[in-house]
């Protein structure tokens, strides 16, 4: 197990200078075996998550090998949160998080983690929308891939579609285009994809139809849950997808 003692004043420095911003760096090894935390930038747009800049990553990189991840939460506890879990068994290194302002840290080594569908915080990337349906997929044996998600993809036409282009990679076929009416409600069958444009000018948000009118989301700055698939989604649905590993099985309504 590596004592991560000689690094720890250089990260609770960090997250002083950083905050209310999380900090964010890596721990790495240098060649001589001495532990050196590498500060990086946070590219995150919200205030209370961090994202390391890739530049940063690559130069810390080059420096040492990473044996670490280290952030900060800000006023809360240093314990990890479902979103620190879930990146910790991706990455599969340990993270050390630092309470500003007492300085009060943990050392948390990666075990795998099962988060329930509902209730999640929002981390954009991590526990989002397209999160939500990946792992509601898992539960029923398919598994998606896990693409980045660039922040604001939605909004700018240069950058990939991260929904359209994706769920097409992962075998979803529309069966309906546009706005929920009456014939596309008959058509719904519990795991269809509900793609919905909110305030946007790509489809920027998915769902889960779980049967019986209700749709399984995660909405940003809200907690994942399920909910009626009212008025206000269906105008805003603008498509039907369906895993083609169920077109031909008969699910219930």
């Amino acid at each position: 197990m590596i004592d991560f003692t000689a690094v720890l004043p250089s990260i609770q420095l960090h997250a002083n200078v950083e905050a209310p911003r999380e900090c964010c760096g890596i721990v790495v090894r240098k060649l001589d075996g001495a532990l050196l935390y590498m500060p990086c930038r946070n590219a995150a747009s919200e205030r209370d998550v961090f994202q390391i800049d890739v530049t940063d990553a690559a130069h810390a990189e080059d420096t040492g090998v990473p044996v670490a991840y280290a952030h900060s939460h800000v006023y809360t506890s240093p314990m990890p949160t479902d979103a620190d879990r879930v990146s910790m068994m991706k990455h599969g290194l340990p993270w050390i998080i630092v309470n500003h302002p007492t300085g009060a840290f943990t050392i948390n080594d990666p075990v795998p983690v099962i988060v329930p569908l509902e209730g999640r915080r929002f981390v954009h990337g991590v526990h989002d929308c397209y999160a939500i349906v990946r792992d509601y997929f898992a539960q029923l044996g398919i598994t998606l891939a896990d693409y980045p998600r660039v922040w604001g993809w939605w909004e700018n036409f240069d950058l990939p579609d991260a929904y359209r282009e994706n769920f097409a990679r992962e075998g979803f076929v529309s069966i309906h285009e546009g706005a929920l009416d009456a014939e596309a409600l008959r058509k719904l069958k519990p795991h269809d994809v509900i793609l919905l444009r909110i305030r946007a000018p790509r489809d920027n948000h998915a769902g889960v139809y779980v049967g019986d009118n209700f749709m399984l989301h995660h909405l940003i700055d809200e907690l994942s849950r399920r909910e009626l698939l009212g008025e206000f989604y269906q105008r805003r649905a603008r498509a039907i997808l369906r895993h083609r590993s169920l077109l031909d099985q008969p699910q219930e309504g």
